[in-house]
């Protein structure tokens, strides 16, 4: 097993502890303890307990973005596009499920800095949510009458909320889940020939 950098575990270490406790309810000192560190090695890491917590935030969406990013360049249609794109976000919420749940929880907390960054890399995400959508109805794989910013953020809000219910140990795995939110979705807004193009490649759940 790899050893583990003084910032990997005080990284690690407030995941747990602001899971249990909530951000609010831990210390620095309490995490310098957990990571069995020195306050000097947490302030080499991380300027503040703000930053540590916008950190969390950081490492899950730069995995978003890069995973969209290559689902995007790398399929042709857009039917493909956003089946890819979508398994790209989901993974996130498998791998770096106490993340998800400790930003999502205690992110309100964050100082107006950190935020702006962070909307910045949701907006970059959302635009290409959009821009697949928009390239759908275009190519005629998606009808012409959505609304692509509708429908773009139906698609984020299905998917954000997964971190209050999924679990690992659950009945479904995050593919099986996804292959169903891909479902739904392009039945909501495929053509004729959108439909007939994801029964080919085998993209809809057929009973």
């Amino acid at each position: 097993m790899t050893k583990q950098s003084v910032k990997e575990r005080i990284l690690e270490t407030a995941l747990d502890l602001f899971h249990e406790k909530g951000y609010h309810g831990v210390t620095i000192d309490e995490i310098v303890e957990a990571a069995q560190t020195s306050k000097g090695g947490f302030y080499h890491n991380y300027k503040s307990k703000d930053a540590l917590l916008y950190e969390i935030h950081d490492v899950f969406i730069s995995v978003v973005l890069k995973k969209t990013k290559e689902a995007y360049d790398t399929h042709e249609t857009p039917i493909e596009k956003v089946v890819a794109m979508l398994y790209a976000f989901t993974y996130v919420f498998d791998y770096y499920q106490r993340h998800i749940t400790v930003f999502y929880n205690e992110g309100t907390y964050l100082p107006d800095e950190y935020k702006e960054v962070i909307n910045e890399k949701r907006a970059e995400y959302q635009k290409l949510i959009e821009q697949v959508i928009s390239d759908g109805v275009k190519f005629g794989s998606f009808r012409k009458e959505i609304s692509t910013s509708m429908t773009t953020m139906a698609i984020i809000g299905l998917v954000n909320w997964t971190y209050k219910w999924y679990r690992q140990n659950g009945p479904m795995t995050m593919q099986q889940i996804t292959s169903y939110f891909n479902d739904i979705i392009l039945r909501g807004i495929v053509t004729k020939e959108g439909y007939e193009e994801a029964l080919k490649q085998q993209l809809l759940i057929i009973e």
